[in-house]
């Protein structure tokens, strides 16, 4: 009995094992180095959307605040 016991915490060790060894050669090789570059500036991407619109709802709250009109800034002339 304590062979049969012993012997399938074995095999899970095992599976275990093989498992993360093969989820490790995954992520080493090009492939996964090219996932974890795009999930990278993907998040890289949304942050700065993020921040990008926070920035504009936080203009046009003090805008409104200040009672200045908002102007489109894709008109408005070039900053020098």
């Amino acid at each position: 009995m304590k062979r049969i016991v012993w012997m399938g915490i074995g095999v899970a060790i095992g599976v275990i094992a093989f498992r993360k060894v093969t989820e490790a050669k995954a992520t080493i090789g090009p492939d996964g180095l090219n996932r974890a570059v795009g999930r990278l500036a993907d998040g890289l991407f949304d942050f700065a959307d993020a921040v990008r619109s926070g920035m504009h709802e936080r203009e046009e709250d003090l805008r409104s605040a200040l009672g200045i009109q908002s102007a489109d800034i894709n008109t408005s002339p070039a900053r020098r």
